[in-house]
């Protein structure tokens, strides 16, 4: 691995290998393969299912019957003292007005710059009659879109839609809502998410960039090659939304974060070694090919961790989450060979007038890395090991304790952090009507005679407020829609779909079938339970592994497995707190705990392999106490500084107006920073201490038998930031 990763330090390679970068993202930007990769995105709720779930199956059975996907377009109306007859007239207008645009005779405007623009509306059926509330303050209409897959699709008519009906003024309130509204306003929310999230994680890498390393020229570098890496993934990752992948919003904005994160940090441990390689090294070449093959085997054991923890997610029924998994390894590997072989070039074309003015000049000293402070904090903890250990886990398990206040109660219709319009019109709905009446779900009956049992049976079921016939098909039956009574994109709501699922079936036999928006939310909510079971097991035996195979020995992996998931549990804790006392948000995802934990288990352990395979590099020179203590004074600043970076993009998530992702945010920034100064820096090193040499068990370094210092060999990653 060392001699390959050298090949990339060659005087003629760097010229080769920039060239290639470069010709690279050229081409991909002249096919357009990156804004391919956002046109691929599927945001719909229903494309995250699998494929065996019940509402997948009503889904397939409901876009035969109405010959596509529909969603129902909800305009609600309402006067807190009772609709006039000005308001019912006005009513009456609009919906002449939106069936007029149906009209074949329609014809789009040239331009769309004025605010007075009729759009057609070809994709949506004729609003119906007025339905009126029994206290006769509120009023419905209600059409149906037929999707196509195309954002379009929804987006279009809905906004012609609002822009005819929304808020007239005069007293009388007007919002477009539905599952049609709900699809609108989280469209708008990703179409322009992931230019917001690279700006201000480009601009957060900048600043940080310049505080580290205080020069105007060189954070440049360092920040095209993320940049290139960037870009370099989105299209490579079309590739694999065309081979079926599952691409939504949120996990593109998690892939611009991880590629920013997990490439600063890679460049951050490369830099370092190759500046300190300066000092020692007349002829730059020389210098990186030693950096490369020391801090590069690191970077990519890393690297590969983060992969192996990724991919673990392909094992999820929930197709989103599932699609994180490739999606997100290719943008680590990406990273990763980016930092392995276009930073090195580009740092070699510039040469030591990149660090101006703190060039790192042959022959000066830099500061000796086995001293300073993360020496003294090493000494200190070795002082009192025992009492270290145990107090820090004893707060980290205190922390930990925030986990009982965890709670699943955000939805689809409470996850935006800003107001938007479709859930304003939920609210007005609630008011006046059953509040399924905006989204009722869906039951296919494949046996005619049994409609009416089934009706029946519905209608008595538990928060069932009525049930009505929609259409018959002599291939697939008949199709019913029941109104629930309470808001279909609420916790409560989705608790109903087992008993009306099962008096369904009591009545029309085990192949009828419930399904609906609200059916697709607790289908989704039953996988990502089970996700949660079956893939943490998986991915802690995955790491532990890879441990093994780097440290050669068993108890140390094991420590550091348990000290990572301590720390998870933790960051869950303070973060479950955090949410429902500070922020007030509604809840969290049930899917929350899954990617927090891939996200902190893989890159916590990320940091604990350059730490650890540098004290067993020391260990073996100096014995485990005095390697625990080199180790950690080495390994010190930088890790730091890349923890600090990665905490920092991760709560980039935050400037979304989506409240998942802000949750995402907030538990791994703290995480990181809370496993990169407490865990890593303390807990690790006392355990160490505590366990002396038999860490190392079964390998030979368990008999505590230091060689006599001699010339190093080569360590396995970088020097601390001077």
């Amino acid at each position: 691995m060392s001699s390959v990763l050298s090949i990339f330090a060659g005087r003629r390679a760097k010229w080769v290998i920039a060239a290639i970068w470069v010709l690279a993202i050229f081409g991909s930007f002249a096919a357009n393969l990156p804004g391919k990769f956002t046109d691929a995105e599927k945001n719909e709720s229903t494309s995250f299912l699998p494929g065996d779930a019940e509402s997948t199956k009503a889904l397939e059975a409901t876009e035969r019957f109405q010959d596509g996907e529909v969603a129902p377009l909800v305009i609600v109306y309402r006067r807190d003292g009772g609709l006039t007859a000005a308001d019912k007239r006005r009513i009456a207008t609009d919906r002449a007005e939106l069936n007029e645009r149906r009209s074949p005779a329609c014809a789009e405007p040239k331009t769309s710059g004025s605010s007075d623009v009729k759009h057609c509306l070809r994709a949506t059926s004729p609003f119906g009659a007025p339905v009126v509330s029994r206290d006769g303050t509120s009023a419905l209409l209600t059409a149906q879109i037929t999707g196509d897959g195309e954002a379009e699709t929804i987006l279009d008519p809905v906004d012609a839609v609002r822009q005819r009906v929304s808020d007239p003024g005069g007293g009388l309130e007007a919002k477009v809502t539905g599952p049609a509204g709900y699809a609108a306003d989280q469209i708008k929310v990703f179409e322009g998410i992931n230019g917001a999230l690279l700006g201000a994680g480009l601009l957060l890498v900048l600043i940080l960039l310049a505080l580290i390393y205080r020069s105007p020229i060189f954070l440049w570098i360092p920040l095209l090659a993320i940049i290139f890496a960037e870009l370099a993934t989105r299209s490579l990752g079309y590739g694999l939304t065309e081979a079926g992948v599952t691409v939504n919003g949120q996990s593109s904005a998690i892939l611009s974060i991880l590629v920013l994160g997990v490439g600063t940090d890679y460049a951050l441990l490369l830099v370092a070694r190759y500046r300190e390689e300066l000092r020692h090294h007349e002829d730059k070449h020389e210098a990186m090919a030693l950096a490369l093959r020391t801090a590069g085997p690191a970077i990519f054991a890393s690297g590969m961790t983060v992969i192996a923890a990724l991919l673990c997610l392909m094992l999820a029924d929930v197709n989103g989450t599932s699609g994180l998994g490739p999606v997100g390894a290719l943008g680590v590997a990406v990273a990763m060979v980016a930092m392995l072989t276009l930073l090195p070039a580009w740092l070699l074309i510039w040469g030591r007038r990149a660090f101006w003015p703190r060039i790192p000049h042959y022959g000066t000293e830099g500061v000796d890395e086995t001293h300073g402070a993360w020496r003294r904090v090493g000494e200190r903890v070795a002082r009192s090991p025992r009492r270290v250990w145990v107090s820090t886990v004893a707060l980290l398990l205190v922390l930990a304790l925030g986990v009982l206040n965890f709670d699943t109660g955000l939805t689809s219709g409470n996850g935006f952090r800003d107001d938007v319009e479709a859930v304003a019109g939920q609210e007005l709905v609630d008011q006046a009507f059953p509040s399924g009446s905006n989204a009722p779900t869906d039951i296919v009956v494949p046996d005619p005679a049994r409609v009416e049992a089934v009706r029946a049976a519905v209608a008595a079921a538990p928060g069932v407020e009525s049930v009505r016939r929609v259409k018959q098909s002599p291939e697939d039956g008949v199709l019913l829609a029941a109104v629930l009574e309470r808001d279909p994109f609420s916790t409560e709501a989705f608790d109903l779909v087992p008993g009306i699922r099962a008096a369904a079936k009591r009545a029309g036999g085990a192949q009828t079938l419930v399904g609906g928006g609200t059916a697709v939310e607790y289908d989704l909510r039953q996988a990502a339970a089970r996700d949660n079971k079956v893939i943490v097991p998986i991915a802690l035996l995955v790491v532990l592994l890879i441990l093994i195979v780097l440290l050669r020995a068993l108890v140390a992996p094991v420590m550091l497995i348990a000290t990572v998931v301590l720390s998870f549990a933790a960051s869950l804790g303070v973060s479950a707190v955090v949410f429902d006392v500070i922020f007030g948000f509604p809840g969290s995802d049930p899917a929350l705990p899954l990617f927090a934990f891939i996200f902190l288990v893989a890159l916590g352990i990320d940091y604990n392999i350059f730490l650890m395979a540098r004290v067993r590099e020391e260990t073996r020179r100096f014995g485990t106490r005095d390697g625990m203590l080199r180790g950690l004074a080495v390994t010190g600043a930088v890790i730091t500084s890349a923890g600090i970076v990665l905490a920092g993009v991760f709560s980039v998530l935050g400037v979304l107006p989506l409240i998942f992702l802000t949750e995402i945010g907030f538990v791994v920034a703290f995480g990181v920073l809370l496993d990169t100064f407490i865990v890593r820096s303390v807990l690790v090193p006392a355990l160490t201490f505590e366990i002396g040499p038999k860490i190392w068990w079964p390998s030979k370094l368990a008999e505590d038998r230091p060689v006599a210092p001699g010339p190093a060999e080569p360590e396995p990653e970088p020097a601390a930031v001077s």
